[in-house]
């Protein structure tokens, strides 16, 4: 009896180990920064936000339209300039370096992320009347929360979750994740403050964040606010390089 006793501390003692490692290093796995790029493309903004300078990579249009975009949690912005510039014409388009990612100065945070998003919005807004918002997975809860409380004229939601506190059970089932995570970003809670048209794209082979997790999210919309589309053959990382992809986006954005 006495072994089993032993044996049981012995495990609590390792599982609450692990459950403080993950406490103390989970920003570490949830943001990966990129380093910064260089672009002949576009201009390279700076925005002052509270503590930090963020990068904002700028493709100018003489249009009234804009697009902000979010990216994924290791995602260099930068990558999308080219293709985003021959995807929307005559339309501003503003790429996002998160504080710590691509030049932009900080740590990143749920909350210092969110802020940001509203800041660079605001400046933006003040320029051209009709701005939209793309959010690829990390930004996509950057994305919902910012369309929740401004007027955005579209969103668009890549690969989206309904909460990371769910994701991250998925893959850390016996960690009790809803206790340790600091940064939640519940776009599920948000979803139905959404006034704008949502086109939600989806890879068919998602394995970092499975389909059920955006799924669910579409739920949360008001009926018929959502257009959702699976783009075949793809998964998590290879779904920006579908040819349904740009033309999708192009076709939900631009008219």
């Amino acid at each position: 009896m006495r072994v089993v006793t032993v044996l049981i501390a012995i495990a609590l003692v390792i599982y609450a180990a692990l459950c403080g490692t993950l406490y103390a290093a989970q920003r570490s796995l949830l943001y990966y920064p990129t380093p910064e790029a260089r672009s002949a493309q576009a201009d390279a903004l700076r925005l002052e936000a509270s503590g930090a300078v963020l990068k904002v990579w700028h493709v100018s249009s003489s249009g009234e339209r804009a697009i902000l975009y979010f990216g994924g949690n290791s995602e260099d912005v930068a990558w999308n300039i080219d293709g985003f510039a021959a995807a929307f014409p005559n339309t501003d388009i503003y790429l996002m370096n998160y504080r710590g990612y691509g030049g932009s100065t900080g740590a990143p945070s749920e909350s210092a992320l969110l802020a940001d998003a509203e800041a660079l919005f605001d400046q933006v807004r003040s320029k051209h009347p009709r701005v939209a918002v793309i959010g690829r997975s990390l930004g996509s809860g950057v994305a919902i929360h910012l369309a929740s409380v401004r007027d955005v004229s579209k969103l668009v939601l890549v690969t989206p979750y309904d909460s990371l506190v769910r994701v991250a059970q998925r893959h850390f089932a016996i960690v009790p994740v809803s206790w340790l995570l600091k940064d939640t970003f519940d776009s599920f809670s948000k979803a139905s403050k959404v006034r704008a048209p949502v086109l939600m794209l989806l890879a068919e082979h998602d394995r970092v964040i499975p389909r059920a997790h955006s799924e669910r999210l579409a739920t949360a919309f008001a009926p018929g606010q959502v257009e959702v589309r699976l783009l075949a053959g793809t998964d998590h990382d290879s779904i920006a390089s579908s040819p349904e992809y740009r033309s999708a986006l192009a076709a939900f954005l631009l008219y």
